[in-house]
């Protein structure tokens, strides 16, 4: 009865269930950090490869990304787009999302490196 291996079973669901819940810490180039829900960071591929990644990425273990090359109000309009992304996903309502035009080369770089 011991070792059908039923403890195994239980943990997998729970490590996916870490992957999509809690929060991460996105850290801009002047040290300013967002605290954001993880669901969110989730809708940039390259931050799913870093906070999902089997590799031990040092971001998988610590829920922290910094970005030494992404300024504070760039991060904070991606950290806003995440939020956008994942309430108009459904495709049933859509509104645009507000770039200013100052920013937009930035945002077009970091939305690139982000895969987003």
């Amino acid at each position: 009865m011991m070792g059908k291996g039923e403890a195994p079973a239980p943990r997998e669901p729970e490590e996916e269930e870490e992957d999509t819940g809690g929060v991460v810490k996105l850290i801009s180039a002047e040290g300013f950090e967002f605290v954001v829900d993880k669901k969110a960071a989730m809708v940039s591929n390259t931050l799913r490869n870093m906070l999902t990644s089997p590799g031990g990425f040092s971001e998988t273990r610590q829920g922290e990304v910094r970005f030494p090359e992404i300024s504070t109000h760039v991060l904070e309009k991606i950290c806003q787009y995440f939020y956008w992304s994942l309430h108009y996903s459904s495709g049933k309502e859509t509104t645009e999302f507000p770039i200013e035009p100052e920013i937009t080369l930035e945002l077009m770089m970091a939305a690139n490196y982000l895969d987003t």
